[in-house]
């Protein structure tokens, strides 16, 4: 069980164009990347994610695209639940609730879904494990930045890459421990190109 951040990233780091625009990612499609999504969503059993990405996928699909998994999102402000989903609004810190998300996973993962403010303060609170970032080939010049952390982190583990046709490659990051503490997660591991 880990809890991952999975997202699509340009060239120079975004995770969406001004106005939360996600046009530049859309028009790659889907298909060069089903096979190996679906590998990474059979094991995911609980979602979180901002307002801003909630609401674009509301916007953006006549149906709940999650209705097998519990979803919580990170807002202040209420906001419609669609029907067939499971839908928590929480607030406050992600540490808060990162135990009620782990029982929910229960053996799966917790999805990271977006975006990079929440995905920094998970990996601030020294709550996320893996990192996989979808570089596409197109840089956007601006827009909402991929990881805005307040501080450096720590050196991230590379542990796999899978190029996709079409020129895009998933970089699979795992988070190392601060110093003085024991990774359960990378003892015999080494760094791997995945097929």
């Amino acid at each position: 069980m880990s809890t991952t951040y999975s997202v699509a990233s340009s060239l120079d780091g975004f995770v969406a164009a001004p106005g939360d625009d996600l046009d530049w990612l859309l028009q790659f499609g889907f298909e060069p990347f089903q096979e190996h999504h679906d590998r990474f969503f059979a094991g995911v059993g609980a979602l979180v994610m901002g307002s801003t990405t909630y609401e674009w996928l509301l916007a953006h699909d006549d149906t709940w695209a999650y209705p097998d998994l519990p979803t919580w999102v990170f807002t202040t402000r209420e906001l419609p639940v669609p029907d067939g989903a499971e839908v928590h609004f929480v607030s406050g810190s992600v540490a808060d609730h990162q135990s009620v998300l782990e029982r929910a996973a229960g053996e799966r993962d917790v999805w990271v879904v977006g975006g990079g403010l929440l995905a920094a303060q998970y990996q601030q609170a020294g709550l996320l494990d893996e990192l996989r970032v979808t570089v596409m080939p197109i840089a956007l010049g601006a827009g909402a930045p991929l990881l805005p952390v307040a501080a450096p982190t720590p050196v991230f583990e590379l542990v796999g890459t899978t190029p996709f046709v079409g020129g895009a490659v998933e970089l699979h990051y795992r988070s190392t421990p601060a110093a003085g503490e024991t990774d359960p997660h990378s003892v015999g591991q080494d760094a791997r190109t995945d097929a």
